[in-house]
């Protein structure tokens, strides 16, 4: 019996890109034989995010996409925790609506988990020789340091604990009840899969094509200080 892999992808505003990254998704054909299941959650957007989606929808009726909309806006964390409740699939991978991250590398994080290594593979922005986009200074080194925070109380030697492209055994992720409903999920979610007896977790390079602000990045110093919190809170406070 085929496999399937579940891309869970929160949009919020993304009308003008969504149908570029669900090309992109399309056109990758998955390792092993896997097949794609695509659950998007429209986290009440302002523009025609959800227009987009349903017209992409019926002029590809074959792809496998099911359709989620909260009706008040809550957060990235938020349209994630509907998503992964939704997936269906054996494996499950978080990818953003922007084209930050490029779904042919999918297949570069599927490899570990076919070859039964991993139970969760993380990909780093900041190891292999994969191409980056060079942008932000104080954005990468205070990705950098939530890493190495997030080690210290984790016991990972992860290098990239903030990225998008975070692929796990789905009954894996699952079993975690997950809280925060925006920028927080990264930390918590690192800090509840790492305390899973036994887990298996790896870390592939990946590239990163990362956009400026005029561009639309969304995130900032505030959601840093929270992911501090995060990190504090569910390694210590909330364990």
């Amino acid at each position: 019996m085929s496999q399937t892999l579940s891309i869970v992808i929160p949009a919020y505003n993304e009308e003008r890109t969504i149908h570029r990254i669900l090309d992109k998704v399309r056109a990758v054909e998955l390792i092993g034989g896997l097949q794609k299941e695509i659950i998007i959650t429209n986290d009440c957007s302002r523009d025609d995010t959800e227009g987009a989606i349903k017209r992409y929808m019926a002029a590809n009726p074959d792809l496998n996409i099911q359709y989620q909309k909260h009706e008040v806006n809550q957060g990235k964390g938020a349209a994630l925790h509907t998503g992964i409740r939704h997936a269906s699939g054996d494996y499950i991978i978080i990818q953003d609506a922007d084209l930050e991250y490029d779904p042919a590398q999918y297949n570069i994080l599927l490899r570990p988990m076919l070859d039964g290594y991993a139970d969760v593979v993380f990909g780093s922005r900041f190891m292999g020789g994969r191409p980056h986009r060079i942008l932000f200074f104080w954005h990468s080194i205070g990705n950098k340091m939530l890493t190495m925070i997030s080690n210290a109380f984790t016991n990972l030697n992860l290098t990239d604990m903030e990225t998008c492209y975070k692929m796990f055994r789905s009954e894996m992720l699952k079993s975690l009840t997950l809280r925060e409903k925006r920028f927080g999920f990264e930390p918590e979610v690192t800090a509840k899969i790492s305390r899973i007896p036994n887990v298996r977790i790896y870390e592939v390079g990946i590239s990163y094509y990362g956009r400026t602000y005029a561009e639309g990045k969304k995130i900032g110093w505030k959601d840093g200080f929270r992911a501090i919190y995060c990190i504090l809170k569910y390694n210590i406070w909330a364990r």
